[in-house]
């Protein structure tokens, strides 16, 4: 047997099952059990998983499966991690080996040991490390939030220790100062005057990792309604969409949703000069104004879009943008209906309703209303994210027969409608900006 020892990170609940503990170190037989007298001795410390079971182990991640080797481990009644207790599986002890999950909990006293108590309550004392990850940072509450406002940042092993606290900083080392509330999947804080465009980094006492985002994010904006980023102003098509400028944007103009009532039955309200806007490409065979094309390309032949693509594919980017919806003005029915659509999909001088509804056009759908009733914001905008791999619905909630792929990438529609759940009458109000597409990193 191999005398080296690593420190492994693994997943073993499939290979625990499929081998059946078959192997006569870790027989399987809870009838016979009985907890033994004496004292246990663990001699090291290996990997479930027959075939690499000479990699022995001096520290594992949380929630790992880890196999104790020695004699008389029928005498263990408990087991604790630093101060956090393991569950024992009795099925899973033999005399010479226990398998057992390394508790998930953050150990508050932290000795590096393994703790093995008896039914007489002796203690005996195993060198063995758990690791805690790094900081998980995956997401912000709104990305276009405005420094001197509070914003929260979501992941997980955000810890604050108190001897070695968690720090915020933002791109060119800008750090933040005003840190208001921390818990394991969620930091709240003040964004500094200066706070720049770019990613977060989180440090904590087990690692620093950066954001899977990026803060006021500025890469292939399709649409800002002002070109302030580089994004068009409008749409292009039947509905050019409704934009405003006024105290509720975020971020200049936005684009708004809003103005009548929607009915709560499925599909009953079509309401495209509110609720909706389209753009589709100026090309030879999709023309309204031949003379715009320069103005009006395909988005997926914009430089950094076309890049993206070509980088990541459709599997690795990322529907972005920012949201308002009010208090004062609720949605409680219809889906956001968010079509990339291929030139073969719209003809603009003969395209009809049937657009909207053509089952072979998938789309990605969102209804965060359906789960309680009703949807806002809490009157503050709100970042929304949408993987291209998730558009793979109908109009009406049904999964669709077709594959979405890059070809879609050339147009763009919104629209509030149909969805296939019933909700309630409404009379709600969307304002978007800054949609984009992005890499998912």
């Amino acid at each position: 047997m191999k005398s080296n020892k690593i420190v492994l990170n693994w997943f073993f609940a499939a290979a625990v099952v499929v081998m059946g503990f078959s192997m006569t170190a870790c027989e399987d037989e809870p009838d016979k059990y009985e907890v033994a007298g004496g004292i246990p001795t663990v001699k090291y410390v290996r990997v479930p998983n027959p075939a690499a079971a000479d990699s022995l182990l001096v520290g594992a991640y949380m929630d790992n499966t880890i196999c104790l080797v020695g004699e008389n481990l029928r005498s263990i009644y408990e087991l604790y991690f630093n101060d956090q207790k393991a569950v024992l599986n009795t099925s899973y002890m033999t005399d010479y080996t226990v398998l057992v999950d390394v508790p998930g909990g953050i150990p508050t006293d932290v000795t590096d040991k393994i703790y093995m108590i008896t039914k007489d309550n002796q203690t005996v004392a195993y060198d063995f490390k758990v690791i805690v990850p790094a900081p998980q940072v995956a997401s912000m509450s709104c990305e276009y939030a405005h420094p001197g406002t509070e914003v929260t940042i979501y992941g997980d092993y955000l810890l604050d220790d108190p001897n070695v606290p968690l720090t915020i900083t933002m791109a060119g080392n800008v750090p933040v100062a005003n840190i208001s509330k921390i818990t394991k999947t969620a930091v709240s804080f003040i964004l500094p005057d200066n706070a720049p465009e770019g990613y977060i980094t989180v440090s904590t006492i087990y690692g620093s990792s950066r954001s899977a985002f990026q803060y006021h994010d500025t890469r292939n904006i399709l649409f800002d309604w002002d070109g302030s980023h580089g994004g068009m102003a409008i749409g292009h098509g039947w509905r050019d969409g409704v934009v405003r400028d006024d105290e509720l944007g975020i971020d200049g103009a936005y684009l708004y949703f809003g103005g009548m009532e929607m009915l709560g039955e499925i599909g009953a309200t079509w309401a495209e000069d509110n609720f909706g806007f389209n753009y589709w490409p100026e090309t030879p065979e999709n023309p309204k104004n031949p003379e715009l094309a320069r103005d009006y390309p395909e988005l997926s032949s914009l430089p950094e879009f076309a890049a993206m693509i070509e980088e990541y594919g459709v599997s690795g980017l990322q529907l972005k943008f920012e949201l308002l919806v009010p208090s004062s003005n609720p949605w409680q029915s219809a889906a956001l209906q968010m079509m990339f659509t291929s030139n073969a999909n719209v003809t603009m001088p003969t395209e009809n309703n049937a657009f909207y509804s053509d089952t072979n056009l998938p789309r990605g759908l969102w209804m965060p209303w359906s789960a309680t009733g009703s949807y806002d914001t809490a009157d503050k905008w709100v970042t929304i994210s949408f993987r291209l791999s998730d558009f793979t619905k109908t109009h009406e909630g049904a999964a669709c027969g077709t594959a979405f792929s890059a070809d879609y990438l050339t147009g763009l529609t919104f629209f509030v409608w149909h969805g296939g759940v019933a909700g309630a009458d409404c009379n709600p109000v969307l304002c978007i900006d800054n949609i984009r597409v992005v890499p998912i990193e």
